[in-house]
């Protein structure tokens, strides 16, 4: 029997407002909204498919040139790094998940709760926040650093359906320093049976349409899609996110907010409780 239960979370917007953005404004004095609408943007616009940029790509291209253009002061690891320890997060998160392990300890205590990210955003940031520890695994795109620790290329990009290869990883249990150089190991085939966390046993929190095909995995196989959005008075991401519950990609729509009492933790809590329950049945069941 598993007896786990994996919750994925997105981060930008979802556990806290935009990294990226935060650090851009907050600790090189951009206009982000500028740096987003009128540089990363038409990168995405050019009307030729053989011209056209993915959107992670582009702001990550982006991020270098003004880094290594003289534009801005230069993009270090180092200054990502703080950025990550100082960013601010989403009401109660720092808190949720202990919250949500005591929930599923009390429904049945044989039950393991497990933290995922999986993010578009820059990982150097992301693996130093106060909620890092929290996680069994971290990915997200990074940055190759030159000698001085000045970004300079890509190293790994995440982006729309790359998500989707890292709940296979959390599916089959692939991760961790044994894993570490083996790329290709998400597709062997594993059987249903060997399987450390079957799809229906994960819940999918995320914020945007870089989530959607998580989401969409996710409840094809039973498990549990949880939509938020960050700003309750921005009405376009309202717009944006409220697509999710009519297109049936998500099972529920919340404000980003996980104090005790939110719509947030409450869903949470339910959904935790269902799939640990749903868990305790089986394993009666499979016992005889």
């Amino acid at each position: 029997m598993h007896e786990i239960i994996a919750i994925i979370f997105d981060f930008d917007d979802t556990l806290a407002p935009d990294s990226t953005s935060g650090y851009l404004e907050e600790r090189r004095g951009l206009d982000v909204r500028r740096f987003w609408k009128q540089e990363v943007g038409p990168m995405m616009e050019t009307g030729s498919a053989a011209e056209e940029w993915d959107p992670v790509p582009a702001y990550l291209y982006r991020m270098i040139e003004k880094s290594t253009g003289g534009e801005i002061e230069p993009i270090t690891r180092d200054s990502l790094a703080r950025w990550g320890r100082e960013l601010p997060l989403y009401p109660g998160v720092e808190s949720i998940f202990g919250r949500l392990r005591e929930v599923a300890a009390a429904v049945n205590s044989r039950v393991t709760l497990e933290f995922y990210l999986i993010s578009s955003g820059i990982g150097e940031v992301l693996r130093n926040t106060a909620i890092a520890h929290e996680f069994k695994e971290i990915w997200a795109s990074d940055f190759a650093y030159d000698d001085a620790g000045r970004i300079k290329f890509p190293r790994k990009i995440i982006s729309f359906t790359d998500k989707t290869r890292y709940i296979f990883h959390v599916q089959k249990g692939i991760f961790g320093p044994e894993y570490v150089g083996k790329p290709f190991e998400v597709n062997r085939k594993v059987d249903n049976a060997r399987l450390r966390v079957p799809i229906k046993q994960m819940i999918m929190v995320g914020d945007g349409f870089t989530d959607i095909p998580c989401f969409s995995l996710v409840k094809q196989g039973e498990g549990i899609a949880i939509g938020v959005y960050g700003d309750p008075d921005d009405r376009e991401k309202r717009s944006k996110a409220w697509g999710f519950i009519e297109d049936g990609r998500v099972s529920n729509l919340v404000p980003a907010d996980y104090s005790e009492k939110s719509a947030l933790t409450h869903s949470l809590v339910m959904a935790v409780e269902s799939l640990a329950t749903r868990i305790s049945l089986a394993g009666h069941i499979y016992q005889g």
